[in-house]
């Protein structure tokens, strides 16, 4: 405005316009627009001067605006305007393939230059943003990362990209980043909650897009969560929201903190390796410390000294245990008494009455519970195995009992057994595991031995045992014989001695040397 003033005033003063343009330095064509502006007006120089800085401005412009109005190219090109911005949010359009479309159907339309910058102008007035003032402990915005990070696998030297989720507290600005194995619901959900624990409290709302892990169906107004959403809002007493389809601009803190974190956090680890999720996310915490620590550009303090000093206190007390994420599924009871977990590839026991049974399944990070109807039949630690079987000897049919603890002797078993009946049960036992080149093709004969001392009874057995030592050798049919025969309730202090005397008619091999 002072310059436009200056001019005017040389102007009333007679100056030419070649002397004003190299002492005001203002393009002639410029000088010669303002005096033809001023004619139209019909007034004077000095009556433009007598006028306030606003005046002017609001009557230069207002006959602007006349003058573009009163122009029919402008006019036919601001009816356009609607769809070429609509249209540049489409992948690939570009300004020039506008103006090319335009130039057919306008032939006498502006040129490229003109029609770039009427464009830029209608986009800048109608690309307005909106201050919004954020109460502590209102909201938390969660959003994921464009840019993926990565890690080396030490075992296969694969690299893992994974994504990257980002929440913020918009009134501090003080950030969470973690690295996820991957996006699913199970994982975004633990991610959510170890946000909530490391901010050490609950806002009253939780911001994000309409993110396919628990929103259901999007909508303006009313978007629908799925069921596991309700439960982790009800296990925190918060609630979700999410943005109009389409509209980052609905959560711009969490955009800009993702940007942030491009600078922040992606930009110092990018020449590091990493070679477990663990590490990286190690490192991004290191990098996280720095940067919520680092003071403010244009106000006193940082991310983490607001939040200390004032959010913190706002935010609701969190619960006593973090959610825990449980997947629910409906399986068949497999012939082999186990149903089969997709996910983990491995197989759980139920009681065997309920094989063919349809039973529900509900199943978290550490245990697997199964249902049949509202019962719940049976109990397992979660196993990762693949292809294998976690089986409780309770849900076994008696056949196949007796034939897992088949599987499972060996000689302690047998031996530990029979030192409870007594010293010379031992000893029998003994001398026929030993009887064998290998044990296991006695384990038959102990178990009858053990069947015996349950039919006879233990002090029936223990006296059969010592009669049948007394013998040179000992197999299951002497001790069974000696029972049937009641040799055991006999007297053995008469029989023979174990071993023959020594006398002189004993020859040896030495005689016919």
């Amino acid at each position: 405005m002072t310059t436009l003033k200056l001019v005017i005033q040389q102007l009333s003063q007679g100056v030419s316009i070649k002397s004003i343009e190299r002492t005001c330095n203002v393009c002639r064509n410029t000088i010669r627009t303002y005096v033809r502006k001023i004619k139209s007006l019909g007034l004077t120089y000095e009556q433009i001067l007598s006028l306030s800085d606003s005046e002017i401005y609001s009557l230069m412009q207002y006959r602007e605006d006349v003058n573009l109005e009163e122009n029919k190219r402008y006019k036919n090109l601001m009816n356009y305007m609607p769809y070429f911005q609509s249209e540049l949010k489409r992948l690939g359009v570009t300004r020039m393939l506008l103006w090319q479309e335009y130039h057919e159907r306008e032939p006498d339309g502006y040129g490229y230059s003109q029609f770039c910058e009427h464009l830029t102008k209608y986009l800048d007035r109608n690309d307005l943003t909106m201050v919004i003032q954020h109460h502590y402990g209102d909201c938390m915005e969660v959003d994921f990362a464009g840019k993926r990070l990565s890690y080396l696998d030490f075992n296969t030297g694969e690299v893992i990209e994974v994504p990257v989720l980002v929440c913020v507290l918009p009134a501090s600005g003080y950030v969470y980043i973690e690295a996820l194995p991957n996006a699913k619901q199970e994982q975004v959900y633990a991610a959510l909650s170890r946000a909530l624990r490391y901010f050490g409290g609950v806002p009253k709302n939780i911001l994000s897009d309409n993110m396919k892990q628990y929103v259901e169906k999007p909508s303006r107004y009313e978007p629908k969560f799925n069921a596991v959403a309700q439960e982790w809002t009800l296990h925190y007493k918060t609630n979700l929201t999410s943005t109009r389809v389409a509209k980052p601009k609905d959560k711009p803190t969490v955009e800009n903190s993702v940007y942030q974190a491009y600078t922040h956090i992606y930009a110092p680890l990018r020449n590091k390796t990493f070679y477990s999720l663990a590490e990286l996310n190690t490192n991004i915490r290191e990098q996280l410390d720095i940067f919520v620590n680092h003071p403010f550009q244009r106000r006193s303090g940082s991310r983490y000294q607001q939040f200390i000093e004032i959010e913190k206190a706002t935010l609701q007390a969190l619960p006593f245990e973090d959610f825990t994420y449980k997947h629910k599924v409906e399986v068949k009871v497999q012939k082999n008494y186990h149903m089969f977990l997709g996910e983990d590839v491995h197989y759980y026991s139920v009681p065997c009455k309920y094989v063919g049974s349809k039973v529900t399944v509900v199943y978290d990070t550490k245990t697997v519970c199964i249902y049949v109807g509202l019962k719940q039949i049976t109990v397992h630690k979660r196993d990762y195995r693949k292809n294998g079987y976690s089986t409780y000897v309770e849900h076994m049919p008696e056949k196949h009992l007796r034939y897992k603890e088949q599987l499972g002797w060996d000689a302690d078993y047998f031996l530990s057994i029979m030192q409870k009946v007594g010293k010379n049960a031992t000893e029998v036992t003994t001398k026929i595991l030993a009887s064998h080149n290998f044990p296991e093709q006695s384990y038959k004969a102990c178990c009858g031995l053990i069947s015996l001392s349950k039919r006879y009874g233990n002090e029936r057995f223990e006296n059969a045992s010592k009669r049948a030592l007394i013998g040179p050798r000992v197999t299951y049919g002497i001790i069974e014989n000696i029972l049937k025969n009641n040799l055991d309730k006999q007297n053995t202090t008469n029989l023979p001695a174990k071993f023959i005397p020594f006398h002189s008619n004993i020859r040896g091999n030495q005689t016919y040397q």
